[in-house]
């Protein structure tokens, strides 16, 4: 089950503290995540003591991105172990919550592997329960070291990219902190630029109907203090006619071994306009995103989300006069349908890199993913453009 609690500390505190942890009170451990619904308005925490609720978490999106998500799933298999119940079962579940971010099945057999070799090598229930926690945690590095070595290949590519710096960047959806270990993807690759002082300004598409760049890209950018401005999904055409984007960075969450990307709806429409005005579309993803075992783009299942996020407004926490939390305000005549895919898809054609932990692959191709990949097994080596 999931309880919620307001999060105590400084505001000012980076937000990758909040969003996800391992915690063992006297009564049992738990998960306990950032509920990412509730932003920017306030910081409220679920805390997850069984599966089910983590689940949960993971279909409202109250916890999200396709990094986390591996992180998450890893987690709960680790609790599920911790707490005595049914490992594969649990496993089975969680593997299933959301079907196209491919990191969420990494990160729970993962854990589920590491619990079961532990089993088999003799290990008792609770040995084998600090195994699939101990992977848990060591993912958990890994993807905060895999952000800052993206932040770095990111900002090196764009330096060659676009050497006059001073850098327009738009983005969409949230790749930051709120969906990582560390730093995040394609947004850590902007606080880079930020840091760097060459980050002129941040456009950052609302990304409906779910407003995760309204909601939490706009948020992250304030607590970084960059320079940011937002803009309606629609309004990113404008912004190319005038030449104001420099480059567009997204992240992703399933990358198909012919390099086709599948991310938040939006992408592929900001990815053709990226390509008739001549500027780079870039994206950032770690290697565990990349799933050599899906062909193509039209291998990758996308998620069908319900139609109320397109009819209704819904207020998670600030209930307009009459209305409660929770609920929803329709922006539509009852009874309409609604066409709600959660991701589109980019043919690698039309992206100008793909950056990872273990380099760059540009231009985009089965031959140049493929190499990246059997690069990142054996430990050794980058690619590049």
């Amino acid at each position: 089950m999931a309880d919620q609690h307001s999060a105590a500390g400084d505001t000012a505190a980076p937000p990758v503290a909040l969003a996800l942890r391992w915690e063992e009170p006297p009564e049992g451990p738990v998960l306990v995540i950032l509920d990412q619904t509730r932003l920017p308005a306030e910081e409220v925490e679920l805390v997850c003591t069984d599966v089910p609720a983590l689940v949960e978490a993971i279909r409202s999106l109250a916890v999200r991105g396709a990094p986390l998500l591996g992180i998450a799933g890893a987690y709960g298999v680790a609790l599920a172990a911790a707490r005595g119940f049914d490992v594969d079962d649990a496993a089975e579940s969680l593997a299933h919550a959301r079907p196209t971010a491919v990191n969420l099945g990494y990160g729970v057999r993962r854990a589920a592997a590491a619990y079961h070799a532990a089993a088999q090598g003799g290990a008792d229930a609770g040995q084998a329960a600090a195994a699939a926690l101990a992977e848990a945690r060591a993912l958990h590095r890994e993807d905060a070291e895999a952000s800052e070595r993206m932040a770095g290949h990111g900002l090196a590519l764009l330096g060659e990219l676009l050497p006059a710096g001073g850098y327009r960047i738009l983005t969409h959806c949230n790749t930051g902190a709120l969906v990582s270990g560390g730093g995040g993807t394609a947004l850590a690759v902007a606080a880079a630029v930020h840091r760097a002082g060459q980050l002129r300004r941040l456009w950052v598409d609302e990304t409906r109907p779910l407003l995760q760049g309204a909601r939490l890209t706009a948020y992250e950018a304030a607590r970084a203090g960059m320079a940011y401005t937002l803009l309606t999904d629609n309004a990113a055409g404008s912004l190319f006619a005038a030449g104001e984007v420099d480059a567009v960075l997204i992240g992703a969450d399933r990358i198909a071994a012919d390099g086709s990307v599948a991310n938040k709806i939006g992408s592929y429409p900001l990815a053709v306009l990226a390509r008739y005005h001549h500027v780079p579309f870039v994206v950032v993803a770690p290697i565990t995103t990349v799933d050599l075992a899906t062909a193509d783009g039209a291998s990758i299942e996308v998620e069908q989300r319900p139609g109320h996020e397109v009819t209704d407004i819904t207020l998670p926490y600030a209930p307009a006069a009459g209305a409660q939390a929770g609920t929803g305000i329709p922006v539509a005549p009852l009874g309409t349908q609604a066409y709600n895919p959660a991701f589109d898809v980019t043919p690698p054609e039309l992206v100008t890199a793909i950056v990872t932990e273990r380099g760059v692959v540009s231009p985009v191709t089965a031959a140049g993913i493929a190499e990246l990949c059997a690069r990142s097994r054996s430990g050794n080596g980058m690619m590049s453009i």
